[in-house]
């Protein structure tokens, strides 16, 4: 099974037993935005709000459309569990007629000032994203 009780049809021999030991997420993101970076914000560069969180790098799918992914995402985590809806924080990675592909976030990390480094693997460059003023 996937995601909690559901069946996957496509798994031979069935093993209907197995369905009530699935595991469902603490967490899920929407299909195809491809998570690759992820990065628990421990800085003060930013405002105080995205400290402990999780900042995910959402590479994308370029294969279906509407596209998916392509931005740079937030979830709040309280007592070590993430809380709330997924907020965009860093997009336009897309043009809005999804012909064009300006960036796409791959890795995450943070630099000794506190930024939040982008890697993007289709612009090849690293963006700071700092807080205003910085």
């Amino acid at each position: 099974s996937y995601y909690g009780q559901h069946v996957d049809h496509r798994v031979s021999p069935q093993r209907p037993d197995l369905v009530a030991k699935a595991i469902k997420p603490d967490y899920a993101l929407a299909s195809h935005v491809a998570p690759l970076g992820l990065w628990f914000y421990t800085g003060t560069n930013l405002p105080e709000t995205y400290r402990g969180g999780a900042f995910i790098g959402e590479h994308g799918s370029w294969d279906r459309s509407p596209l998916s992914g392509y931005k740079v995402s937030y979830v709040r985590f309280v007592d070590g569990r993430p809380t709330g809806p997924i907020v965009p924080v860093v997009t336009g990675f897309a043009s809005a007629d999804e012909k064009s592909l300006f960036g796409a976030p791959v890795g995450l990390a943070q630099s000794a000032d506190g930024a939040l480094l982008i890697a993007d693997d289709v612009g090849n460059a690293v963006w700071a994203v700092t807080g205003s003023g910085s």
